[in-house]
């Protein structure tokens, strides 16, 4: 299983859905998609997964769904991420099963020592800096935070792949990979971009020039 460099986080804004950001994220390159409703039910992501689930098989690329272990199962997602509030990996393996994505979120070393524990499949390190995407923000990082942590993870021979997230700007990017991360996720970075395809062509050159 390999876990990509570059994980777009899908959302909503006033010019487009979730599955149209999505479709552009794709055609845009990205190859790994997290489709993350917040504060919604269960009957209202079923039909957004769906259709991501079709986006995502035309461009093979990963699709991962936040928070929904059931709905991941049910429309045969590659896995399924929960945030640090939700419920823990090892409930949501439970779930999904042994042979799905698990990811986790994280904000300390502690996190993700449970994370591995639980046998999470990658985690997601963050917030990187403040972000309106999400709600009930934990400290934010920062570079040397995330540094720091990664530091501590090298030390205890800790190998799994660290994804940076949180408000990651363009010029962010070079410094979160060279300190050891294994990739970034990111949503208003590509959503917000005038020239999508250029982000994620840089995104992925930068990681293969460290």
């Amino acid at each position: 299983m390999t876990i990509s460099t570059l994980h777009y986080i899908s959302q909503q804004t006033a010019a487009a859905d979730h599955i149209a950001n999505i479709q552009a994220a794709c055609d845009a390159g990205c190859n790994w998609v997290q489709l993350r409703i917040k504060n919604s039910t269960p009957e209202a992501v079923l039909p957004a997964a769906i259709a991501a689930r079709k986006i995502c098989e035309q461009y093979n690329a990963t699709l991962i769904i936040n928070d929904y272990p059931h709905i991941a199962k049910a429309v045969g997602a590659h896995g399924v991420h929960v945030g640090k509030n939700d419920m823990t990996v090892a409930a949501a393996r439970a779930i999904t099963g042994p042979g799905m994505i698990v990811g986790g979120t994280a904000n300390t070393l502690e996190d993700i020592l449970q994370h591995v524990k639980d046998n999470a499949s990658y985690v997601g390190l963050g917030p990187y800096r403040f972000t309106t995407t999400k709600q009930k923000l934990s400290p934010t990082l920062g570079l040397e935070g995330i540094a720091g942590i990664l530091r501590q993870l090298a030390i205890q021979g800790i190998t799994i792949p660290v994804v940076a997230i949180g408000g990651i700007l363009q010029e962010d990017i070079a410094a979160l990979l060279a300190a050891g991360a294994h990739g970034v996720a990111v949503s208003g970075l590509i959503t917000h971009a005038a020239h999508k395809q250029q982000v994620v062509k840089s995104i992925f050159e930068t990681k293969q020039t460290l």
